[in-house]
């Protein structure tokens, strides 16, 4: 079948020579490894640079990609275009080195855009939610039997995959605002999930100009495309007026186009029913929790609704949704004092910190929590330190990891001591713990745990390596049990 989405896709007339031999720097990240494999499975010949070894890594590899670990000027001899990540900076030696030999350096969102050329695009954007959003649409396109491609920033479980060429004429992707180079994309649907201050640097400091920017994203559909928007989000429901594309609204609001209703939430499902234009249309059963969930679930319905896949098909891939890797995964873990429940998540924003602490209080309310959490960049730490504060310190036992840097430049008073001293002022009951690194968690967590309480790690960094060790650290009876809390 390969071959056959291959001729269908690209052939010798649409891959040029010039263009056939494509190298990646930073392959290991998830949005540049998950193009890398499709480019590889199209017939492309992919190479590839990273700094460290990892799961991605390790994956393109067993792929047959060839990935060298480090940078270094030869590792882009003989290839055609470089593909960069954001993360990627001008003084990297193989970026100078293409520079100086005059091959074409573009940013990865460019080549998607590239690829979106082929298919009929549908591209999610957002400052929170894409990954979930774009992996349901995937989800229930598959299920509807359209056989997407799919690009996502996280591992679909069901796929075992963070990327898959399909045979259809559909390619469902995230659309990254952090740079600004959701530009790139020319789709032809678009999910807007909403607009909140991230990576506003980006934007001069600027948040009328992340606005504008999201609105100028949404003007480029083409006038038979369509715009898929939470109007429960007050800064997309701000720009609805300015916007000249056809669009579809979604949410739980009573403005919405389609909306959810008799929200039922128990353990890690929710419930409730779908109404078009105030009229009963879907029961659905979600295997995901939280209201945030059901907002990214209605997109995914619109979208699979407006492409023609079957209500059956939809109600039937929500309820067998078997998330992404590090988006609110669960695991129960037999501990010397219990039962426990582990969830982790790649939440990294006080406004996502925020949806995870509702979704699990309305899920296990009886429930002890644990919190554990990594800031993720010095900027975002301090650009948005008060937030942080204000959500953590509703947090009834909560352990504070020094700040994953991403390559940033420490910038004074955003640390993460800084915020666990700023969270104890707050008169917390329990005062918060500093772990210094996120190796050390096992071990401080073990006397804090009891039978039947929920930890949840949350974190963008290596928070999330640590937290794929806890159950076999936790499991082997190491905690003694005790604990003053």
């Amino acid at each position: 079948m390969l071959e056959k989405i291959k001729r269908m896709y690209v052939n010798e007339k649409s891959l040029p020579k010039r263009g056939r031999r494509i190298h990646f720097i930073g392959i290991g990240g998830v949005g540049m490894g998950g193009i890398a494999e499709v480019m590889h499975r199209l017939g492309y010949a992919v190479s590839g640079s990273d700094l460290h070894k990892n799961r991605m890594t390790r994956y393109l590899i067993d792929l047959g990609i060839k990935v060298q670990i480090g940078h270094l000027a030869e590792h882009i001899y003989g290839c055609d275009v470089v593909v960069i990540s954001s993360a990627v900076k001008d003084d990297n030696p193989e970026v100078q080195a293409a520079r100086a030999r005059r091959i074409p350096v573009v940013p990865r969102a460019e080549m998607l855009g590239e690829l979106m050329r082929f298919r009929q695009g549908i591209a999610i954007a957002g400052t929170h939610g894409k990954t979930t959003t774009t992996s349901l649409i995937a989800s229930l396109l598959a299920q509807g039997d359209l056989d997407p491609t799919f690009v996502i920033g996280g591992r679909l479980n069901s796929a075992g995959t963070h990327a898959s060429l399909g045979e259809g004429k559909y390619l469902v992707a995230e659309a990254d605002e952090s740079d600004a180079s959701f530009l790139y994309l020319n789709p032809v649907m678009a999910v807007v999930t909403n607009i909140d201050a991230d990576h506003i640097r980006t934007y001069n400091n600027d948040f009328n100009q992340l606005r504008e920017t999201f609105l100028v994203f949404l003007q480029q559909l083409p006038f038979y495309g369509l715009a898929v928007l939470c109007i429960d989000d007050p800064e997309i429901e701000g720009v609805l007026p300015q916007l000249t594309k056809p669009m579809i609204t979604y949410g739980l609001s009573e403005k919405a186009d389609i909306r959810a209703t008799d929200i039922q939430a128990r353990l890690g499902q929710t419930r409730f029913k779908v109404l078009q234009d105030q009229s009963p249309w879907l029961n659905v059963v979600l295997n995901l929790p939280g209201k945030h969930n059901v907002r990214n679930a209605l997109a995914a319905i619109a979208i699979a609704h407006e492409v023609g896949v079957s209500d059956a098909a939809i109600t039937r891939a929500l309820s067998a949704f078997s998330g992404i890797g590090r988006r609110f995964q669960m695991q129960n873990i037999l501990t010397k004092v219990g039962e426990i429940l582990h969830i982790d998540d790649y939440g990294h924003h006080p406004s996502e910190i925020a949806a995870m602490l509702q979704a699990i209080t309305d899920g296990w309310p009886q429930r002890r929590l644990i919190v554990a959490f990594q800031p993720h960049r010095y900027t975002r730490t301090y650009d948005l330190f008060d937030k942080f504060v204000q959500i953590l310190s509703g947090v009834e036992i909560l352990l504070l990891v020094d700040i994953y840097a991403a390559g940033e430049t420490p910038i004074v008073g955003a640390t993460g001591e800084a915020l666990c001293e700023a969270i104890s002022e707050k008169g917390q009951k329990i005062k918060p713990v500093f772990v210094a690194e996120p190796e050390q968690l096992p071990s401080v967590l073990s006397p804090l745990l009891r039978d039947q309480d929920i930890l949840l790690t949350l974190g963008a960094g290596n928070i999330g390596a640590v937290a794929a060790m806890l159950s076999e650290f936790l499991a082997t009876g190491k905690e003694d049990g005790s604990s003053q809390y």
